[in-house]
């Protein structure tokens, strides 16, 4: 820690509000929150940190914060800071979508139908939900819609559709409107939306038994198939209390770094869904879990009631939300959050050896290559590969890694200006308009640089760096005979590191030189069927028009061009010609052999 962030962590009063830690480029990696900033900031500075935590505070440089009044303004003020920033270290919700409901619309002519955009919503009077599944919402809408003859068109055709003839629809285009059956079909229908199945089982026994008597055995199963639906599929767990308020019941779990939350939705007293998410933290479990559940409401519709651990501050959560929040301390609702915590630990030791797994082969291969080149940090690997034919289409490929993970957003394409066959003028140039484009627009620098190459193009890309006094290390992957990766080439002088090949360190590497390659191929590709106009043949010398058709009017293509000898090409071409032809075509084909390979 440096003397100026010394001082600076003296200056932190002891009032509410947030802090924004920020790496060595000045990007935004965290933003906390704390009742009391100078305790909570210092904290990081302070004792030893694991996991999560210590790369966080590694990457630390500065921070700034932004005091408030309190501490519900502090929590509004942070997840704002967060949607602005998106910080790498703060847990992302972006992935969740928002749920589906079912609405029943309040009109003359009901329908059903299921919709996810609620806040279009809001003002919707039957809205139910959410179901978490989107095949369950989906099959109960079917399954209501099979029972009851409610509108299915969404436009009027003014003439029965196959669906009046099939019993299914009223025919509300075409005849007149029963509304007092109409309001009946809606009461069954909203009971059963809230829980009570009772109605509607009844009648599909009743038309079960009915088709079953007139021996339309195939109809009674299709009636007995929508009761086992209702049985096995809708007919969950029932918890005690019967006064239908729609809860959220949230419980956590926490261990070796990592939070479980699980969420149940009960809905006409009963468990509709649930919803379990696990992720590393870098805060006090507690804050981490009042900004899950601040966020976990962006795109969902708030029930009556939310129940939630002791941890967690209540009244801040109420007055945020502007619902009914609740820490039980006895009885059936207690039991509810405990359960629910039972399952978020369940959940997390299931998964927690996928996701140690996950990390060995990321994170754990990343700072084994740190420790290998002796770098402070090791986060984001930005990977370069070359490819051309014989000089021409001229292309770079550039492909990130952020903590051992493909970060696609952040691939580059680059179509070089100059169609040579110099690799050391490519990686040249390709390295210059990458990172003269980063010292321009100001953007995130690498902390390490890999080229798919030798020697030469880490010396050219090192000089390039110097010319633009960047002082970012640059390594090169060392293929084999086999084209496949052998050992790692790094420091100065240069020197070959040899990787265990069973280790995730070169699983990892190899993984990165393959993820470059193809993408720099596919580009070659996508830029080569755009000049296919073009023959090859134009890059051997003495082949006109004129010889370039006899050529192709005997072997008709390439191919078969590639598989004759010097002696038949003569029969067209001069002998100097028919070599440098015969020549040409077996490095293409080579080339191209190799490319598939790879």
């Amino acid at each position: 820690m440096t003397g100026a962030l010394k001082d600076k962590l003296l200056l932190l009063p002891m009032q509410p509000g947030c802090y924004l830690m920020k790496n060595k480029d000045g990007i935004v990696i965290y933003v906390g929150k704390a009742k009391k900033l100078k305790n909570r900031v210092n904290s990081y500075f302070r004792g030893k940190h694991y996991g999560k935590t210590a790369k966080l505070v590694s990457e630390i440089v500065d921070f700034e914060y932004i005091v408030v009044n309190s501490e519900i303004e502090s929590l509004i003020l942070e997840i704002n800071l967060i949607k602005k920033y998106d910080p790498k270290y703060n847990i992302l919700l972006r992935d969740d979508k928002s749920y589906p409901y079912i609405e029943f619309t309040d009109s003359d002519v009901p329908t059903l139908k299921v919709v996810r955009n609620i806040n279009r919503k809001k003002k919707a009077k039957y809205l139910y939900g959410p179901y978490p599944n989107v095949t369950a919402a989906r099959n109960t809408v079917n399954l209501l819609n099979r029972i009851y003859p409610l509108r299915k068109c969404n436009v009027y055709e003014k003439r029965p559709c196959l669906y009046f003839h099939i019993n299914e629809c009223l025919g509300y285009c075409s005849h007149k409107i029963d509304k007092e059956k109409i309001t009946k079909m809606k009461s069954e229908i909203i009971k059963f939306l809230k829980g009570d199945h009772s109605i509607v089982t009844d009648k599909l026994k009743e038309k079960m038994e009915y088709e079953s008597s007139l021996l339309h055995f195939e109809k009674a199963k299709e009636y007995k198939d929508l009761l086992d639906y209702i049985n096995i599929t809708l007919t969950n767990q029932e918890v005690e209390f019967k006064d239908n308020i729609d809860r959220d019941i949230f419980g956590y779990f926490f261990d070796k770094g990592y939070l479980s939350i699980q969420v149940f939705f009960i809905r006409g007293s009963k468990i509709v869904e649930r919803k379990s998410k696990i992720f590393d933290i870098v805060d006090e479990v507690d804050e981490e879990l009042t900004r899950y559940i601040a966020r976990f409401y962006t795109n969902l519709n708030k029930p009556k009631e939310i129940l939630v651990p002791d941890i967690v501050d209540n009244e801040l959560l109420s007055k945020y939300l502007d619902m009914n929040v609740k820490k039980p301390i006895k009885g059936e609702k207690l039991k509810l959050v405990n359960m629910a915590c039972e399952n978020a630990k369940i959940s997390l030791n299931e998964k927690f050896e996928l996701i140690k797994k996950d990390e060995e082969k990321t994170t754990g291969a990343f700072e084994s290559l740190r420790e290998i080149l002796n770098l402070k940090k090791l986060s984001r690997v930005e990977i370069f590969d070359n490819a051309h034919l014989f000089g021409t289409y001229n292309v770079s490929g550039m492909v990130v890694f952020i903590d051992g993970k493909p970060s696609k957003n952040n691939y580059r394409k680059f179509k070089i200006s100059v169609d040579t066959n110099d690799d050391y003028g490519t990686m040249k140039e390709v390295i210059y308009r990458r990172y003269f484009r980063v010292l321009k627009d100001n953007l995130e620098r690498p902390d390490l640089i890999i080229v798919d190459g030798g020697i030469g193009q880490i010396n050219v890309a090192r000089g390039v760096l110097d010319s633009l006094c960047m002082d970012i290390p640059v390594v090169g992957l060392k293929k084999d005979n086999k084209h496949t990766t052998s050992a790692l080439l790094a420091f100065d002088p240069i020197k070959e590191v040899i990787i265990d090949k069973k280790s995730n360190l070169f699983y990892l590497l190899e993984r990165m030189q393959d993820e470059v390659h193809e993408f720099t191929i596919n580009y070659h590709k996508q830029i080569r069927s755009k000049g296919a106009i073009t023959s090859i043949l134009d890059n051997v010398e003495g082949i006109g028009d004129k010889r370039k058709k006899e050529l192709l009017r005997k072997y008709k293509t390439i191919s078969k061009m590639s598989m004759a000898s010097v002696e038949e090409l003569s029969e067209i071409l001069p002998s100097t010609t028919a070599e440098n032809l015969y020549k040409f075509l077996k490095d293409y084909k080579i080339n191209f052999d190799l490319s598939k390979k790879k």
